[in-house]
């Protein structure tokens, strides 16, 4: 008999224990505006051609990059490895048809591109006739004009280096 009431007993608490855990009604949700577009300015190296000018300001004056243009080149597009040299990138630009030959100014962020050596040499256009690169002076620089380099070959479209 007395094990019974014990019985019910726990048995009566553990119905009540299990029922305070369950929630009497639904919670409450609270649907909030969907998020205003913002528009966020360009950082180096982040993909942007804005960015890619950037970095190259960022670093005006720095030789650690002699011998690496292509390297350059896509760090300040915020990636690297995509292209062995200049003269490759070129010739990938011309096998997905965004190489540029017309003589036209580049637009800001594009690649210009030169015929330099075996490995060509490769900078980012600043939208007026000038670009940066590595080996201007020596160091990273801008120039004014495309043909502060011989053997100009043209230049492709200003995106991030194996997108599209």
């Amino acid at each position: 008999m007395k094990f019974r009431r014990i019985a019910r007993s726990v048995g009566a608490c553990g119905v009540g224990a299990a029922l305070a855990l369950v929630p009497l009604a639904a919670p409450t949700v609270v649907a909030e505006p969907a998020p205003q577009a913002v528009q966020v300015a360009a950082s180096p190296g982040d993909g942007t051609p804005q960015g890619a000018l950037e970095w190259y300001q960022a670093r005006i004056g720095d030789s650690s990059y002699e011998g690496y243009c292509e390297m350059a080149a896509e760090n300040a597009y915020g990636t690297t490895g995509v292209w062995p040299s200049a003269l490759a990138h070129w010739n990938g630009a011309i096998e997905a048809g965004k190489a540029h030959t017309d003589g036209s100014t580049p637009p800001k962020g594009a690649f210009v591109y030169w015929k330099t050596s075996e490995y060509g040499h490769v900078g980012v256009a600043d939208g007026q006739g000038g670009f940066y690169a590595t080996s201007v002076g020596g160091a990273i620089g801008h120039a004014d004009d495309l043909s502060y380099y011989a053997n100009y070959l043209g230049w492709s479209d200003p995106q991030v280096p194996g997108r599209g």
